[in-house]
């Protein structure tokens, strides 16, 4: 492929594409396949002036920037409920915001009807930066991307099964601005939460002069049941194991809260998840999010949680039982067809073809409703 090919004539002036930059010591007309650089090349001079040169920009960030991580690459199996899910969870986290904040979403190799979803409410306004990655890069690197390119002080990151009550960012804002050197703030805990190596600088806080720490059973057991619901899990036994658990609330200035966060819904400070994230990329789909529990908690930041539950964990679907309390629109039963793009390889095209695909996808879903029955 040449270095330099014509792209386009336009009047008197002609249009080249640089390919790639000439090899490292090459002569420049070498390098450019022979052309002359001394009489074509300066027909690439530019034309007019850029229309942004001496303007400012009117965008000034929020405070806060929420942040939503999406992986849908499918609509079969596992992933055939989960659009509604992202719609409940965007929905949500706009109409019951009333603080202000720029909304960050990071797709994270999704399918074509997702990516198609998050460019319209981009186009509308909705979204104020869309990130996308043409493949999966796993939750630590997204989550190391997302919290560089997110432009307020204050992040509220979530997985995208997540449903927000109103007030949440509020109820949130409140303990990061209340209690001292804060590293994260959920939106809901569960007793399991509780592990000694990710809260014991928060205990630590609430033994201190001036802060109050109490020890017992606070969690609501709906909230229990409904989180063993929405992460597959059996609730009864959620719940027997939950009793064996002891609990903690920190007091400060006249504000309790839970003794705990979660990874996967939380409130931070930018700079201590970019502090505590993990230095090296390791390819890990899933996984490394207890360390950067346990990195905040050792770093000597406060992990904790709302009194009142104002985020709920969705799941991989609606269930009747998770369901009632949202809001009618909320309720969406239908998802698209799975996109069925192809590739260069003849053999990722075969296996990317329509009715291959859609014949695959069929199976995949079969196979994992009789693995995983209602």
């Amino acid at each position: 492929m040449p270095i330099v090919s014509r792209e386009a004539v336009s009047g008197s002036t002609r249009y080249y594409t640089l390919s790639k930059l000439p090899p490292a010591g090459a002569a420049l007309k070498e390098a450019t396949n022979g052309i002359d650089p001394d009489r074509e090349l300066i027909e690439m001079s530019r034309l007019g002036m850029n229309p942004g040169r001496g303007k400012a920009s009117g965008y000034r960030p929020a405070r806060v920037t929420a942040a939503v991580l999406v992986y849908i690459p499918h609509f079969s199996g596992y992933f055939e409920g989960r659009f509604p899910v992202l719609i409940a969870c965007l929905t949500s986290m706009v109409e019951n915001t009333t603080v202000p904040f720029d909304l960050l979403v990071f797709d994270n190799g999704s399918c074509a009807e997702v990516q198609d979803y998050l460019g319209e409410l981009q186009s509308r306004g909705a979204i104020q930066l869309l990130l996308r990655s043409a493949r999966n890069l796993g939750k630590a690197g997204a989550l190391r991307l997302i919290f560089g390119a997110a432009p307020g002080e204050v992040v509220a990151y979530c997985d995208d099964d997540f449903y927000y009550f109103p007030g949440w960012l509020e109820a949130q804002l409140e303990i990061l601005d209340t209690f001292p050197n804060v590293g994260m703030v959920s939106g809901y805990t569960i007793p399991s939460l509780f592990a000694p190596d990710r809260i014991s600088a928060a205990l630590e806080f609430g033994r201190r002069q001036g802060a109050g720490l109490k020890a017992g059973k606070f969690v609501p057991e709906d909230h229990i049941r409904d989180w063993a619901l929405s992460t597959g899990r059996n609730p009864n036994q959620e719940l027997a194991a939950a009793a064996e658990i002891e609990e903690f609330l920190v007091e400060y200035r006249g504000l309790s809260a839970f003794a705990a966060a979660n990874h996967d819904q939380f409130l931070a400070p930018k700079r201590v998840i970019q502090q505590c994230l993990p230095a090296e990329w390791s390819g890990k789909l899933m996984g490394e999010m207890l360390e950067l529990d346990e990195a905040v908690n050792r770093a000597g930041y406060l992990r904790l949680s709302t009194r009142q539950r104002t985020a709920l964990h969705l799941g991989n679907r609606l269930s009747e039982e998770l369901a009632v309390g949202l809001p009618a629109g909320i309720r969406v039963t239908s998802t698209p067809s799975p996109s069925l793009g192809g590739s260069p390889r003849w053999s990722r095209r075969f296996w990317g073809w329509g009715p291959i695909r859609g014949l695959l996808l069929g199976l995949y879903s079969r196979l994992f409703h009789l693995i995983n029955p209602e």
